[in-house]
């Protein structure tokens, strides 16, 4: 079982909660997995690595509309 960098646990103090977190990462995954260019250099191949990269390097950020949901 491999373990992915950064960690969930580790992106934690860039979000509000885990559930954000997670809907951020799987967003960009999708993003990427349709066609999206890297915002990185990065040697992954996989999606959700990518965005978690991305977001640990501070390329993405969590924004919200004004009900409050996560974007």
């Amino acid at each position: 079982m491999s373990m992915t960098e950064p960690s969930v646990d580790a992106l934690l103090p860039m979000v509000d909660c885990k559930f954000s977190l997670i809907t951020m990462v799987l967003k960009r995954a999708r993003q990427i997995n349709n066609g999206a260019p890297k915002l990185i250099e990065t040697d992954s191949i996989k999606p959700v690595t990518i965005a978690l990269e991305e977001i640990a390097a501070g390329k993405i950020q969590l924004s919200r509309p004004k009900d409050g949901a996560p974007e």
